[in-house]
């Protein structure tokens, strides 16, 4: 039987409707969950809000992305959880203390750069009116950010904390919405219209099989770099590139500037230092895609476990001080996850170029898409 027969929709297609990497038959290795999204782990909840205006004074490209790791009724509860900075021209709330507890007990947002503030209020809004009980102790919410500011008003600041908490309240399990949506809206990805995408990989260790999601907010890389299933496509894209166009006309910027923020989610039993590992290997995945990382880009990777469920709660109850048992898997198995990691990432990026429409933005700009006939010996099924 063939594979086309038999793969699964949320394969194939965005919510949207526009064909996903493996609904042009691309090379690409590893079993995704149903899916091939984030929310194959059980419990992981994404919710968008996207924001597109035209008026007179400003052109309004953008908007927010909310995670939610063991989704809303369990939002609070402590998953294990490291970050890993590749570069670091770019922000993520919370980072500091992940690094110091391991631990990751709030919903995450992803923005625009300039409207990360209002991504961290509208988390602290919702989770005042939602989760009173976690709100009674200190929060510090995840909020990352890349930039968009060539296609949307970023300094006007249009992201409110009430969007934040209306991608929270929308947040869901299911097929997540890829490319221009959500925070990913005004996003640009080796030179095309850039955003959110999102794969997974199913790993078999021992007896047991679990599964590594990858989500991506895409804003990086230069359009000679690009590279798909090992394919170098840079000869072939030189035309229509008005980024580059625009960077050589711009005496403070260039061409791969931009940023990239990865969450990684697993169901597999890790320690925080096990996950800084996988998230440590997200940049392999996007490094398989052409990108040499730029010196101007943030590119900053946040890895969690939804396995121990309680062992790392560390608010002040009865039983704080209580001994608790921790289960992980032993080091040499990671190497099965190591590569899930890489080539969910691979994939992830993929999505956001394949799955995804030209936008035109602030002044006039206009991003095309990737154009699937460059790949020429594909045929879309």
């Amino acid at each position: 039987m063939k594979m086309e027969s038999v793969m699964p929709e949320a394969w194939r297609k965005t919510p949207a409707g526009e064909p996903r990497a493996r609904a042009l038959g691309l090379p690409l290795r590893g079993e995704p969950g149903p899916f091939n999204a984030i929310t194959d782990i059980a419990g992981v909840e994404v919710g968008c809000v996207t924001l597109i205006e035209d008026r007179a004074d400003c052109t309004v490209r953008t908007g927010v992305t909310a995670i939610l790791p063991r989704g809303k009724d369990k939002t609070g509860n402590a998953c294990p959880a490291a970050v890993h900075s590749f570069n670091g021209n770019g922000e993520m709330t919370g980072f500091t203390w992940i690094e110091e507890a391991g631990s990751l007990s709030m919903p995450i947002a992803i923005t625009n750069s300039h409207s990360i503030g209002a991504a961290h209020e509208g988390v602290l809004r919702w989770l005042v009116k939602n989760r009173p009980d976690v709100a009674r102790q200190w929060m510090l919410p995840v909020a990352a950010e890349t930039y968009d500011g060539l296609l949307n008003d970023i300094n006007g600041l249009h992201v409110r904390p009430e969007h934040v908490v209306a991608a929270l309240d929308k947040a869901a399990s299911g097929p997540v919405a890829e490319g221009s949506e959500g925070g990913g809206t005004g996003m640009i990805c080796y030179g095309f219209k850039g955003g959110n995408g999102t794969s997974s990989r199913r790993v078999t260790v021992g007896d047991r099989t679990y599964t590594v999601g990858v989500f991506l907010q895409a804003n990086f890389g230069s359009r000679h770099e690009l590279t798909v299933t090992g394919e170098w496509m840079g000869e072939k894209l030189k035309g229509n590139n008005p980024v580059a166009d625009l960077m050589a006309a711009a005496a403070d910027a260039r061409e791969g500037a931009g940023s990239c923020i990865g969450i990684l989610a697993t169901d597999a039993p890790l320690l925080p230092g096990q996950l800084k590992a996988l998230a440590r290997r997200i940049p392999l995945g996007l490094a398989r895609t052409g990108t040499s990382g730029s010196h101007f880009s943030g590119d900053i990777f946040l890895a969690f476990s939804t396995a121990n469920e309680g062992v790392l709660d560390s608010r002040f109850t009865e039983s704080a001080e209580a001994e608790r048992s921790y289960t992980m898997l032993p080091w040499p198995a990671m190497d099965t996850l190591y590569e899930a990691a890489v080539h969910a990432t691979e994939e992830a990026v993929l999505n956001v170029l394949i799955g995804n429409r030209p936008m035109t933005g602030r002044n006039g700009l206009t991003i095309p898409v990737f154009p699937r006939s460059a790949l020429s010996p594909v045929t879309v099924r």
